[in-house]
């Protein structure tokens, strides 16, 4: 058998053949299996049974950190800067620059760790049948066409496809991301799509083997396996760039692009009017140009990230790079999976149906009367005693003592050992008894497919009892055996209508017997009565309903990705309020439409339901190509690569696998959903902080560069030195710049819209604002330099130190107008407290830069006086605050108009 024929492609229909069809493809015995020299043949031949090993150049990825735009711009910076003996801009950058090399370096060797992490899925050893005997063989040395056994308590070495089932669950959360392990057989499927989480004759590698016993014969190994596709999916799958970096790189790169255009075009210019000498013009460009360069905005913008990503480590999010802080903010969509994430993850209880009466019943989860947490019977809304309803009593004695799961309690918290659906009914008889069930077991039966129920011979009270309890139409057909007059169709509607809202029916009944210690499974049926029926669901968690309704407002569309059956997705949507009306599609119906239909109909939909890992993959990926940023949020292998593909991937800390951590952005500690409300309000704050602190360095920056620019036209003294030009950048740095980092969120951050990432970080009147503003500063210093000096009041050092203050104070007054979008005069001009404390830091800076000696030498400043050193800058700043807050109140109150305007409209 050549390599190329023993593969399987992924979309083969191994679930439709019969052992004969799967012994002529495979080459292989269902009764013998393969012969050890055939099994050494194909394994020399297609290689181990293993994923593929990842292995990268650790020097390598960390140099590659280095190629992007904005880090170019940034070495660029730096070399000016230093060249410019401007040492702690330049140091504060390099920093910059190997941080953030780090950061990414970091970054890509845990997304690395993700896929090593998925290969110690594949177990080491498994039983195999070869040369017809029972052989203990290593999982990296199965081939296909390999007859594997499985028993209870097994791992799946490789994908297999069943030929022989007995009373068999497996547990394929890895895969589906459902807890709930799954029934499985060995019967042919007749079906050309049939949903993964559905293939009830396939056994998947890295699943777990909870019960009963199995043959396989193995069809896909290594790579070409499930989760070998998944580690593929991850390992293909690129690091997104945030949308925030984006911005700042084009930013970036337009801001150098024109300094460097406008340098050269005015050098040119310079030559041919010969208005300065050739030394004093060099040194003019280059001050002009380290003027206009806004140095400190790589610092800011990382210190502005750093302090979201400490606000949201107090709130419970760990976030591992230091852009996906912000990423949340933009975000239009966030995808997550319903298990653990929307619900509880505990199944509950919480319909009784008996002959009598529909009760319904209160506590969810695992809680139970014995941890003081109150779960009470209702009837028609209101509390009732349930004992007087012999049915409901009998009911309760059959979920505890046919139950072999059992409940736990370490650190208030409760769980269980044991299948979630016995959970359920054991959690039951623990609310509404106070105890634990008294189990006196004479024999049972195990749930079996072919049966389709579990049953249990016990002594209660002196009387011997069969307690039986499966599924439905199962036990009513029992029980109409027993009595004719059985109303089979009236319970079906009972059943009928708990589905309808996404519960899972269990049907539960007994019959007293004579002194028998053997259950006889044929004939069980002799007279069962129905106690009743219990609908069971994983609740959803309280706090999740407020938070998606928090969502909904900002903005932001929530969907449900599950592995579960649509009708309980559906169900659950509706209860969570996920949307004003909800619409599901299936993974099989995802696998229909092609990328291009997937894309132009994703967005109709926000459940989907029995989906694969690569259907969440395209989910994600057909969101992106609309142009929307996705946030994705898991907890298992099979959500890995969403995770990463997503704009940011929301991994959970709690019941999060490792694969799931390393490959997201974000580790929600406590697993709580609402934690994203905050992070996306966090992320927008963010934003906002950095967008003031983009507005509030460049036109001041500009200012600086065009007063030398202004003064180079008009021929006349540099009312500027260079050294104080780089003095006045450095402080700004180290000072007033960082204010915004404390600058609160605003009262309306949670009830705009994501913003539009296309449309960059400045809008249209934020690049009229810088241009006016730097023109104003850059005016008010000339003016006041030109004035003071022709009319012989200052010399040109008094004056120049004068003009350096005014550039400052220019700084200082326009911080107060940008800010926030409230009128200055307002309750909240001292809500950002350090603020003040900055400014006062920055004045005294100055007073030193005026005052001291060996300062005045370095920068030449001088002794200037009080009206002219500070009175004269503060009138200046004062004008610039009187102009910006003028045009804020106008744009305040055309925004007010437009309101006010689609309100009457609407």
């Amino acid at each position: 058998m050549t390599k190329e024929a023993q593969k399987v492609p992924p979309d083969e229909q191994l679930w439709r053949l019969s052992t004969s069809e799967l012994e002529q493809q495979f080459e292989t015995n269902s009764e013998n299996g393969l012969s050890s020299k055939e099994a050494e043949r194909r394994l020399r031949q297609n290689g181990p049974n293993e994923l593929a090993t990842v292995k990268k150049s650790k020097l390598l990825q960390f140099l590659l950190q280095f190629n992007n735009a904005i880090t170019y711009i940034l070495i660029a910076a730096a070399i000016i800067t230093f060249v410019m003996r401007h040492y702690s801009d330049a140091a504060v950058i390099g920093f910059v620059i190997v941080a953030n090399a780090i950061i990414g370096y970091v970054q890509e060797r845990q997304a690395d760790n993700a896929l090593s992490k998925i290969q110690d899925l594949l177990v080491s050893q498994n039983i195999v049948v070869r040369d017809g005997h029972k052989i203990e063989v290593a999982a990296k040395d199965l081939v296909v066409g390999d007859l594997v056994d499985l028993e209870a308590g097994d791992a799946v070495p490789a994908d297999l496809r069943l030929i022989a089932a007995d009373n068999l669950r497996i547990q394929e959360s890895t895969l589906t991301g459902e807890s709930n392990s799954v029934e499985k057989g060995e019967d042919p499927i007749d079906a050309d799509k049939v949903a993964l989480a559905e293939r009830a004759n396939m056994a998947y590698a890295s699943t777990a083997v909870t019960q009963g016993s199995a043959m396989g014969i193995v069809v896909k190994t290594g790579t070409d396996t499930e989760i070998g596709s998944i580690q593929q999916d991850v390992s293909d799958v690129k690091e997104q760039v945030t949308p925030l970096m984006k911005n700042l790189n084009r930013l970036g790169v337009n801001l150098s692009l024109f300094i460097v255009v406008v340098a050269v075009v005015l050098f040119i210019a310079g030559l041919f009017t010969k208005i300065y000498s050739l030394p004093t013009l060099t040194i003019a460009i280059i001050t002009m140009v380290v003027g206009s360069i806004p140095e400190g905005l790589p610092a800011s913008t990382s210190v502005v990230l750093a302090r979201g990503v400490q606000t949201m480590t107090k709130k419970g999010a760990i976030v591992k790079n230091l852009p996906a802080v912000e990423t949340l903010g933009a975000v239009d969509i966030v995808d997550t999976d319903k298990t653990g994430t929307l619900t509880k993850n505990e199944m509950t209880v919480t319909d009784v149906v008996t002959a009598k009466h529909h009760y319904t019943v209160s506590g969810v989860g695992f809680a139970t009367n014995t941890g003081n947490v109150a779960g009470e019977v209702l009837l028609a809304g209101q509390p009732t005693d349930w004992r007087t309803d012999s049915d409901f009593s009998e009911l309760v004695e059959i979920a505890g003592l046919t139950s072999d799961a059992e409940l736990v309690q370490q650190d208030d918290q409760w769980s269980i050992t044991g299948e979630p659906t016995d959970g359920a009914l054991t959690t039951l008889y623990h609310k509404l008894e106070g105890h634990a069930p008294d189990i006196n077991e004479i024999d049972s039966l195990p749930f079996d497919s072919a049966y389709r129920y579990s049953a249990r011979l016990v002594d209660v009270d002196g009387q011997r009892e069969l307690m039986v309890k499966g599924a439905p139409d199962t036990i009513f057909e029992m029980v109409k055996k027993a009595d004719a007059s059985f109303d089979v169709a009236g319970w079906q509607a009972k059943v009928k209508e708990l589905s309808s809202k996404g519960l899972r029916v269990v049907a539960l009944g007994s019959v007293p017997v004579k002194q028998i210690d053997e259950i006889n499974p044929d004939e069980i049926s002799a007279a069962i009565r129905l106690s009743g029926v219990v609908g069971i669901i994983d609740p959803p968690r309280e706090e999740v309903i407020p938070a998606i309704a928090n969502l909904r407002r900002a903005g932001v569309q929530v969907n449900m990705i599950t592995g579960d059956h649509p009708d309980t997705a559906t169900a659950i949507a509706k209860q969570l309020g996920l949307a004003e009306s909800i619409h599901a599609i299936t993974g099989p119906e995802i696998d229909e439409l092609s990328d291009e239909e997937l894309t132009k109909v994703i967005g109709k939909y926000n459940v989907f339901a029995r989906t694969t890992p690569a259907n969440k993959l395209r989910i994600v990926r057909a969101q992106q190509a609309n142009a929307k940023i996705v946030a994705m949020t898991g907890d298992g292998v099979n959500d890995a690569a969403a995770l990463k593909q997503a704009n940011i991937g929301i991994a959970m800390g709690i019941k999060g696998t490792e694969v799931a951590k390393e490959a997201a952005n974000m580790v929600l500690v406590n697993d709580s959903f609402t934690t994203i409300v905050d992070a996306v309000a966090e992320g927008r704050h963010v934003f906002d902080n950095i967008q003031k602190t983009i507005r509030f360095l460049l036109p001041t920056s500009f200012a600086e560069g065009l007063v030398v620019l202004i003064s180079m036209i008009m021929g006349q003294e540099l009312p500027l030195f260079p050294t104080q030009l780089l003095w006045i950048n450095t402080v700004s740095a180290l000072t007033i710049q960082f204010a915004f980092i404390f600058e609160p969120a605003e009262n309306s951050i949670m009830i705009r819209g994501p913003r539009d990432v296309t449309k960059g970080i400045l809008s249209k009147f934020d690049v009229v604002e810088i241009t006016y503003v730097s023109i104003l500063i850059a005016s008010l210093g000339i003016f006041t330099f030109d004035r003071f000096v022709n009319a012989g009041v200052l010399t040109p050092v008094l004056a120049s130190t004068m003009t350096v203050n005014i550039i400052i104070f220019g700084k200082i007054f326009y911080l107060f107008n940008i800010r926030n979008s409230y009128p200055i005069f307002s309750k909240h001009f001292f809500e950002n407290k350090a603020a003040f404390v900055i400014i006062a830091i920055l004045i005294a800076l100055q007073a030193f830069l005026i005052y001291v000696p060996f300062m005045q030498e370095i920068f030449h400043t001088s002794n200037v006086n009080f009206y002219y050193g500070w009175w004269v800058p503060t009138v200046c700043g004062l004008i610039v605050l009187a102009v910006t807050e003028v045009v804020k109140l106008t744009r305040l109150h055309i925004a007010k108009l437009r309101v006010k305007k689609n309100k009457l409209g609407a």
